[in-house]
């Protein structure tokens, strides 16, 4: 069974670092490497810009838009440190990785702390969205839900 448990670890390690591997420099400065993608947890400030954008056309009222502005300004703060500390642990990862025989403990580690860095991100990103879906009535919950889902079906590619 422990066995088991090491090779079971071996094999998702090495499955991480597959995938994990260094992007050469110069698709980096295109913008190709992996830290550029967005999942929806880096796009929730990006519809509460929008929201704050219509708040007109979603209802908003001069009360709520005073409680939600901090929070965002917050998110926004929040973002910003996560991007920083990922990339800097993409890096210590890398800086691991540099060596042929590179030590699979120190790189399993770097994994597990780019991992926890997402997780603890996305986990502040619910609380404040928790926060901001406190302050809207149902009503404005069905026009941000709306134009969220405009958002995204406009981001779809078109199909060939």
């Amino acid at each position: 069974m422990k066995r088991l448990n090491s090779i079971s670890l071996i094999l998702a390690a090495a499955a991480l670092l597959a995938l994990s591997t260094p992007v050469p420099a110069f698709a980096q400065r295109m913008g190709m490497g992996s830290m550029h993608r967005m999942d929806g947890m880096d796009r929730m400030g990006d519809m509460m810009d929008r929201c704050l954008e219509q708040a007109e056309e979603m209802g908003l009222t001069e009360d709520q838009i005073m409680k939600i502005k901090p929070v965002h300004r917050e998110m926004q703060k929040k973002q910003a440190r996560f991007q920083a500390d990922l990339k800097i642990a993409k890096i210590e990862l890398m800086e691991i990785m540099e060596v042929k025989d590179f030590d699979l403990e120190k790189s399993s580690a770097a994994v597990k702390k780019i991992d926890q860095i997402k997780t603890a991100h996305h986990l502040e990103m619910l609380k404040d969205m928790k926060k901001i879906r406190a302050l809207l009535t149902d009503e404005q919950f069905k026009k941000m839900k709306k134009m969220m889902f405009m958002k995204m079906d406009w981001e779809k590619p078109a199909k060939m």
